[in-house]
């Protein structure tokens, strides 16, 4: 079949299902039961098992007809069901992955701790087994959307007497039972976008270990590439978001959630939508603030511009890859994206000059400046530090051998790791 031919078939379809007077929830079921909700995941799972080039042109049709798109469930579609998608059995992707699809579950990531974040083999949530189930407690931190998620992605310690890679195992928690309390952290530029979540014997029911139990480190590698590729991704203008998940927006109508995008829409829109500066405007803030002749300044707009071109050109060329351009294309992308950050941040401060210590609408950009400036750093963080994505360019990319590790063969309890780093008290 044609792209052409698909295309009108997909048309089709949207003409005869798309109704304002549905709800959230019966608009993305018939997604899923089509296959046009993510048309390269398998029949039955919200797909039909369709090449990518298929599945970009049924984006492009649901895109320029404005519809719902497909649900993200915050770390849903982009990170659990594709992790799920490689290590789960026929059974629980059944039970795990179709939710996603059909918009009835949100997912958070419980990977990081206090003292576990380029260290993640360290990580010391245990979960000891209490028949068929896991009894976990312990402290995770930096979890997006954590406070409105319905599933997490766990990693947690199961045996403590092997090295630190072995002894971890990939649960699926349910978020929604007393023993999780999730907290809201306030970063210094206003916004809450991470939580910590305390675990005090909290329980993942049997059948929601992924993978084997203590081979939870291959799985969490999973999900750590789909993380990083998924920096290159990225919606289609067009599309109108809804919110996926039991707190999210199932029961409402379609009309009403078209309503509230249209008057978000009206709302003042932030001139910068990511976490960098676009090109035109760096070039149009110089100018008002008067230095676009400066050398210096110019020197430095010509260095911004190329390197946000040179990204883009890369994240294309990955993304048509499907992330298999070099084996650590996720890296490359995560790497560049956040020196882009810290770059547009740096020159936008020696543009706008002493301007830049204001805050508020009164401040550059009417503020706007300020906020995504003050959350750069979190871009070399996040997902892996810029030093860990180099180590993996240089071990996946270049094939250089790896770095010399000490504790590779010592049992988790002797090292002095993670939150066992103080020793005992």
């Amino acid at each position: 079949m044609t792209d052409g031919d698909l295309g009108a078939q997909v048309q089709a379809w949207v003409d005869a299902n798309w109704d304002r007077s549905l709800t959230v929830r019966e608009w993305w079921l018939r997604l899923a039961d089509a296959g046009y909700a993510y048309p390269t995941w398998p029949v039955g799972l919200g797909g039909s098992g369709a090449p990518r080039r298929d599945a970009m042109t049924v984006a492009a049709v649901l895109a320029r007809n404005e519809v719902i798109g497909p649900p993200v469930g915050a770390m849903a579609a982009t990170l659990a069901a594709p992790t799920l998608l490689e290590h789960a059995t026929e059974e629980q992707r059944m039970e795990l992955v179709r939710p996603i699809a059909t918009g009835e579950a949100a997912w958070c990531q419980l990977f990081s701790e206090p003292g576990s974040g380029s260290d993640l083999a360290s990580v010391g949530t245990r979960a000891v087994r209490d028949g068929d189930e896991w009894v976990v407690s312990g402290q995770k931190v930096w979890n997006s959307s954590a406070d409105s998620a319905d599933f997490g992605m766990l990693l947690a310690r199961t045996d403590v007497d092997v090295p630190k890679h072995a002894g971890l195992t990939y649960f699926v928690i349910d978020m929604q039972q007393p023993g999780i309390e999730v907290r809201p952290l306030r970063q210094m530029n206003g916004a809450a976008n991470f939580c910590e979540v305390f675990l005090t014997e909290a329980r993942v029911r049997g059948g929601h270990v992924i993978g084997d139990v203590n081979g939870g480190w291959r799985v969490a590698q999973s999900t750590l590439f789909h993380e990083r590729n998924s920096v290159a991704g990225g919606g289609l203008p067009g599309l109108v978001m809804a919110r996926s998940g039991s707190r999210g927006d199932l029961d409402r109508t379609v009309s009403e959630v078209l309503d509230r995008a249209r008057e978000v829409a009206k709302a003042r829109k932030s001139p910068i939508r990511a976490g960098a500066v676009p090109v035109k405007l760096m070039i149009e803030l110089a100018q008002k603030s008067g230095v676009s002749g400066d050398p210096v300044i110019r020197q430095e707009l010509a260095r911004y511009v190329s390197q946000v071109r040179v990204n883009g050109w890369t994240m294309r060329r990955s993304g048509a890859a499907g992330g298999k351009l070099t084996g650590a294309d996720g890296s490359i992308a995560k790497l560049t994206t956040a020196r882009i950050c810290q770059e547009s941040r740096d020159l936008s401060y020696r543009i706008v000059g002493a301007r830049g210590m204001l805050a508020g609408r009164v401040s550059p950009l009417e503020g706007d400046l300020q906020t995504v400036n003050l959350a750069s750093p979190g871009n070399r963080l996040g997902g892996g530090t810029d030093e860990i994505q180099l180590n993996l360019l240089g071990e996946r990319a270049l094939g250089l051998p790896r770095e010399p590790s000490t504790d590779k063969d010592v049992p988790y309890r002797d090292l002095r790791v993670g939150t066992q780093a103080a020793g005992p008290a």
